[in-house]
């Protein structure tokens, strides 16, 4: 089993959330088990978990006696390894080529801040650091949310059909190709084609095409890691073609 602990002020929010989707299923199926633990709970003065920051500014800062105590008994709740990951926006952005290395531990424990965020002193008391994007949110609760649902739909058993896994967006560095169900045709627009040819070997590599055009579009930056085939290079040089003329017209 795959052990997840948060560590929040808003245990509501996790309680909720461990019961939704394909989270929800493997939790029901015994495959993982989320548990929060509340700085409140480990709070001396009537539970107060915040105070001003020294050297004054806006906002509250999250004390650090209560985020620790939480921490310890979230590690202590569970025996084997664990990797206690802070949520900030200061963090080393998440990517799904961690998750595999994640995955070697059996217990995450997931920090999440509030106010102006943590004493700065929690670094003494984890081990990873990680940012879901370039942006502010008021609360780490949606952050630790994003990644155990990208963690958990990696583990053996949670997926019904463990062949979603190999081709989705970033599993191999691009993006995944464009999907369509019924109708074929609606209010004018065409599921193109090769969809509905039957030819098997047509359809993967007209995805396969697909998969490539539509990362040189969106997520250029993506291709500068990824090794192209043959015919993939002269896709490329098609869509810089046609990027070109796209441009003079």
């Amino acid at each position: 089993m795959q052990y997840f602990s948060i560590v929040s002020l808003f245990p509501e929010f996790v309680e909720t959330y461990k019961h939704m989707g394909v989270v929800g299923k493997a939790v029901g199926n015994h495959l993982i088990d989320i548990k929060t633990f509340n700085p409140r709970d480990f709070a001396e003065n009537e539970r107060r978990v915040d105070d001003a920051p020294y050297g004054g500014g806006p906002g509250m800062v999250m004390m650090i006696e209560p985020i620790v105590k939480s921490i310890r008994c979230a590690k202590e709740s569970v025996a084997g390894s664990c990797c206690v990951i802070n949520l900030t926006p200061q963090g080393v952005p998440f990517r799904q080529g961690l998750v595999e290395e994640l995955l070697s531990f059996e217990h995450l424990v997931f920090v999440s801040g509030r106010y102006e965020g943590i004493d700065e002193r929690v670094q003494h008391y984890v081990d990873r650091e990680y940012s879901v994007g370039d942006f502010i949110l008021t609360g780490g609760e949606i952050p630790a949310a994003l990644m155990i649902d990208v963690i958990v739909r990696n583990i053996p058993h949670v997926l019904g059909d463990p062949r979603s896994l190999e081709r989705e967006s970033h599993t191999d560095g691009i993006l995944d190709y464009p999907q369509y169900t019924r109708p074929s045709i609606f209010e004018g627009n065409e599921v193109p084609e090769v969809l509905l040819s039957g030819n098997h070997k047509d359809i993967e590599v007209w995805r396969q095409k697909e998969r490539l055009r539509r990362t040189f579009l969106r997520r250029p930056e993506l291709l500068e890691n990824y090794n192209l085939t043959e015919d993939e290079n002269k896709w490329f040089d098609q869509f810089c073609s046609e990027n070109d003329e796209g441009m003079k017209d």
